[in-house]
Formats: C-alpha cells, sequence, structure tokens
C-alpha cells in the first residue's frame, strides 16, 4: 500500500506513512461526530420515557466528553494534514531538485524552464492542497460512512436502504468524469505552461522587443494566451461542476427518500417515531461531509495531471555509475561514437578521434556538425547511443557524473553568473579556495582589468547573471573558474568568442601556461583561435572530415583551408 500511494500520489515514503494517519485521523473525527446524536438518541428516548431527571449527571457528563473525545481526534487530525502536509512539501520538492541534478541533459532538452518551475512550485503546492484538504477527508468520509451505514442496517433495513441507496449513485457519477477531468486538466496545463513561457519569453527577450517595435504586437499574443488560461479554467470548472452538481442533487433525494419511506413505515406500524426520528437526523448529517467528499472526489481526480508531471521527473532514469576513477593517464579517446538527440535527429555518426594529454585537441566545422555534441559527451553531460568515450583508458559511462567532472575544467560559450560577488562567482570553481587562489586565478585570466575599476574590487556585486558586466567581462570570469579547479582535462567551447584581440591573446597566453600536461578540447569558429593547436578535427555533418595539424590540413586544400580562406576573405570585408 504504501509504495502505491508514493507512485500514484508522488509522494515520499514518510508522506505516505503521514496520508495513512491522516485518512484513520478523518475517519476516527466523522465517527466522533455521530457520539452527540447517539447521545441525543438516549436523551430524546429518556425524554419519552420520562427518566431525564434520573440521568441528568449522565448526560451532562456524556456531553462533556463527547467534546473532550471530538476536540483531541480534530486536534489529532489537524496535526496528521495540515502539519505533515507541509513537511511532506518540502521534502517532495527537494526529492525533485535532487532528482534533477541526477537526470541525464538530455531531459532538460526536452524541458524548458518555466515548465520545471511549475512542477516544482505549483504542483507541489496543489500536492500540498490534495494532501491536506482532499484525501484524507474523502478516504475519511468514505470510510466513517461505511461504517455507519453498516449499523444503520442493524437498526431497520429497509429505511437504511432508503437512507443510502444515494451514496453508491452520486460516487458513479462522479468517478464517471475521470476521463474527461483528465483531457480538462491536460488542456488547462498547456494553456498554463504557454502562458508561463510566454511571460518569461517576455522578460528574457524585452530589450530585442523593443529594438524591433515589437512590444505591442508581442503584448497582443500574450494577452491571448493568458485569456486562454481563463478560458480553460472556466471550462475545466464547468466540466467538474456537471457532475459533481448531478452527484449532489442525487444525494439530496436520500432526504426525500428516508423522509417517504420512514412516513410509510410508520402508519403501517412497523417503525417508532424515535427510530424515524433517528434516521432523519443521521441522514442530514450523513450528507453533508458527503457533499464536500463528492467535491473532494473531483479534485482528487484532477491531481492526475499534477501526480503525472512530477512523477515524470521522480521516475526519470538517472545517470549512475561507480564514484571511484581508475584511469591511466587523461587522454580522452571517441571510438566509433554515434549520438542523437531523438530517433529522427543523428547529430554524430561512428566519430573517432583521441585528444592526447600534453596536448591541443581543436575541434572546428560548420555550425551543426557536432562540435558541442563532442564536448558534452565528453563530460558524460550526456551519454552515447553507440560507441565508446574513454578517460585514460576509462569508460566513462561506467563512472558517476559528478565523480567524473571532477577531471574537467569546462568553459562554456553561454556563461552563467550568480547575483553575488565577482570573488564568488570565480570561487565556484573551487568552493574551499583561498582568497589568494581566487585572485590568482582571476589575474591569469585577466580580470584585474575590471575587477579592479568596480566600487568595491571584487568584492562588488555583479547583479543578475552579471547584467552589470559586459560579455568579455562575464566570460573572463567563467575562464578564471576553469583556471581556479585546474583540473587535467580542460574543455573550452568558444572561451574567447566574446573578446576583442588583445584579451583573447592575452587568455591565449594564460592557457597556455596552464594546460602544461593536461588534455585540451577547444572548440572554435575563429581559425586564428586554433592555429598553435597540437591536432584539429574538422567535424561536417557529424562525422569526421579531416584531421591533422594546422600545416597538414592546409596543405590538403580540404573543408579547413576552405573554412579559413572564408574567414580571412571576411576580415579584409570593409562598409
Amino acid at each position: 500500500m504504501i509504495e502505491k500511494l508514493m507512485h500514484k500520489y508522488a509522494l515520499s515514503r514518510q508522506g505516505a506513512k503521514d496520508l495513512i494517519k491522516g485518512v484513520v485521523a478523518c475517519t476516527l473525527q466523522n465517527i466522533s461526530f455521530m457520539f452527540p446524536v447517539t447521545l441525543l438518541y438516549l436523551f430524546v428516548k429518556a425524554l419519552l420515557n420520562g427518566n431525564v431527571r434520573n440521568n441528568t449527571t449522565f448526560f451532562v457528563g456524556g456531553a462533556i466528553i463527547c467534546l473532550f473525545v471530538i476536540f483531541c481526534i480534530t486536534l489529532w487530525q489537524y496535526n496528521s494534514t495540515f502539519l505533515a502536509t507541509y513537511v511532506e512539501t518540502g521534502t517532495r520538492r527537494l526529492a525533485l531538485a535532487e532528482k534533477l541534478r541526477k537526470i541525464p541533459l538530455s531531459f532538460f532538452a526536452k524541458k524548458d524552464l518555466a515548465d520545471l518551475t511549475s512542477t516544482i512550485m505549483a504542483d507541489c503546492t496543489y500536492l500540498e492542497t490534495a494532501f491536506s484538504h482532499f484525501i484524507p477527508p474523502f478516504a475519511g468520509s468514505l470510510i466513517s460512512t461505511v461504517i455507519i451505514a453498516i449499523s444503520l442496517f442493524f437498526f431497520n433495513f429497509k429505511m437504511a436502504l432508503a437512507s443510502l441507496w444515494v451514496l453508491p449513485v452520486a460516487f458513479i457519477i462522479v468517478g464517471s468524469s475521470a476521463k474527461v477531468q483528465e483531457k480538462l486538466g491536460q488542456k488547462s496545463m498547456k494553456a498554463k505552461m504557454d502562458c508561463a513561457n510566454g511571460i518569461q519569453e517576455c522578460i528574457d527577450t524585452i530589450a530585442d522587443l523593443k529594438s524591433n517595435n515589437a512590444e505591442e504586437r508581442y503584448l497582443k499574443t500574450l494577452d491571448k494566451k493568458i485569456e486562454k488560461v481563463e478560458s480553460r479554467a472556466l471550462k475545466s470548472e464547468f466540466g467538474t461542476a456537471i457532475f459533481v452538481s448531478s452527484a449532489q442533487m442525487v444525494l439530496k433525494l436520500g432526504i426525500a427518500t428516508t423522509a417517504l419511506v420512514g412516513s410509510l413505515l410508520l402508519v403501517k406500524g412497523e417503525l417508532d417515531v424515535l427510530t424515524f426520528f433517528v434516521f432523519l437526523l443521521l441522514v442530514s448529517r450523513l450528507y453533508d461531509p458527503m457533499q464536500a467528499a463528492l467535491i473532494n472526489l473531483a479534485a482528487i481526480i484532477s491531481t492526475k495531471t499534477n501526480v503525472a508531471r512530477m512523477n515524470e521527473i521522480l521516475d526519470h532514469e538517472v545517470q549512475s555509475g561507480d564514484t571511484k576513477i581508475n584511469n591511466n593517464g587523461y587522454d580522452v579517446v571517441f571510438n566509433n561514437v554515434s549520438f542523437a538527440y531523438n530517433d529522427d535527429n543523428k547529430v554524430l555518426n561512428n566519430v573517432s578521434f583521441a585528444a592526447r594529454q600534453g596536448e591541443i585537441t581543436a575541434l572546428v566545422g560548420p555550425s551543426g556538425g557536432g562540435k558541442t555534441t563532442i564536448s558534452r559527451l565528453a563530460a558524460r553531460f550526456w551519454d552515447t547511443s553507440s560507441g565508446t568515450i574513454t578517460v585514460g583508458g576509462m569508460d566513462i559511462s561506467q563512472i558517476e557524473p559528478e565523480t567524473l567532472l571532477k577531471l574537467y575544467s569546462i568553459v562554456f560559450q553561454d556563461v552563467t553568473l550568480f547575483n553575488t560577488s565577482i570573488m564568488e562567482n570565480i570561487r565556484l570553481g573551487k568552493k574551499d579556495a583561498t582568497d589568494e587562489e581566487v585572485l590568482f586565478a582571476a589575474r591569469l585570466a585577466n580580470c584585474d582589468e575590471f575587477a579592479n575599476k568596480m566600487p568595491n574590487g571584487y568584492h562588488t556585486e555583479i547583479g543578475e547573471n552579471g547584467c552589470n558586466l559586459s560579455g568579455g567581462e562575464r566570460q573572463r570570469i567563467s575562464i578564471a573558474r576553469a583556471f581556479l579547479k585546474n583540473a587535467p582535462i580542460v574543455l573550452l567551447d568558444e572561451a574567447t568568442a566574446s573578446l576583442d584581440v588583445e584579451n583573447e591573446t592575452l587568455i591565449q597566453t594564460a592557457l597556455s601556461r596552464l594546460i602544461k600536461n593536461k588534455t585540451v578540447l577547444v572548440i572554435a569558429h575563429r581559425m586564428r583561435t586554433v592555429e598553435n593547436a597540437d591536432k584539429i578535427i574538422v567535424l561536417s555533418n557529424g562525422t569526421v572530415a579531416e584531421s591533422g595539424n594546422p600545416n597538414e590540413l592546409m596543405n590538403k586544400n580540404g573543408l579547413f583551408r576552405h573554412m579559413v580562406e572564408l574567414q580571412t576573405a571576411s576580415q579584409n570585408w570593409t562598409i
């Protein structure tokens, strides 16, 4: 049962146990609400028999005990549902974040930031509501109703049948809405995601929208997405209301049939007034929570979409492997590697080459040739579709990704910085680095030039994603991280793309001092960046078109020479 609840409602093991406790607490609470009815029945019976005065102490004491029991059970119910759900929501968000950390990056290529943020925040919030307001009260109402219904059959079979026949009918009506609610929920979620993506895209591209006078046109499109969210929400509510309202109307018929059958039995002498009174009292007390239970059932059904989104993350396969490395050296070797982001889009096809320790291996070629993909595969951001990649003879697919990444210093083309100081952004490369080590790495990356001009030097806050810095300054911080980490394998993905010629030369000079006895894999579009490389791999359409040192490739009169000549011609172009 625990395992089923964990998967059905995307709960942790403790959350599933707490949910069961909540159900038990809600069941006992509903049953405790019947204690006053039982006491009232005894009071009326004593009143009719003229024994009230002789049993005053019993009734007063009984009333106090009922109140005390209800208070204690209600307090337990509150702790078992509301307080427990807050803990579970936090646990669930942490579990999702931890799972995202271990999921292959190929998963993120299919998801966008708004979608994942919505899953961690909005879907978990909905889980919190379901955990506290929907599932335990519904299950508690259902179980307590079954227990009370069985007891009613002992009182009078015909009256019990007249009172309870509406319950299964009402639940069947709401239960039959599952497929309708699922479709409505999926459409509503899609509308919400489209809207969230539109809002995020608007914020991210506001400068481009302004520069192209496209704000008004874009906002009209965004307005339509917002209106669609509202429209889908109304349709979802209306679709649910049709079933719930119909079920509640059927439920109301139970009072009528109870009164009608009770009146007939009373006339025939088959039922006494006291029993008739008790049934009317119980039915009125029984149907109120059941109306809420029907709403809860509809709400529980609607959680299927949210749970499915969370389970998509929680059930996704993770990259695992050995936490101990056994490499012999740091040569990176690709052996017949093929890779596709999906079945219809093969990016690499039987790629083989070796990036030797102590050498600079450059990857060049037309856009879309697979250069960046190779660097990502080398660091096991993705796993190959076929073939093997080894580091010092060690198959990287057998090594746990975080352990493997200790061997790599990586500089991405797109730099990500944090809203903290320059010092702390560089320290990301080595969390326990001293200030002296950070400053040394910064100087090697030529960060002094701009950092010393800042109000607080290296302790200056640089804004969200380094918004207070230029593209070249941001990239130099990223390069400084790689220097600080000082790993034996260096991956540079267009590392100098945003630098001017002077700074590019300074960075390359610093790199030449640091890469001694290291394996360096450089991705570049500008041919002057790789003119001193020991080996160049020319990629075209996902295959190795050429390989060799710069002089060899220039003499081949192939793709590499053609690219060099094109870039030389473009450098001579003037307005």
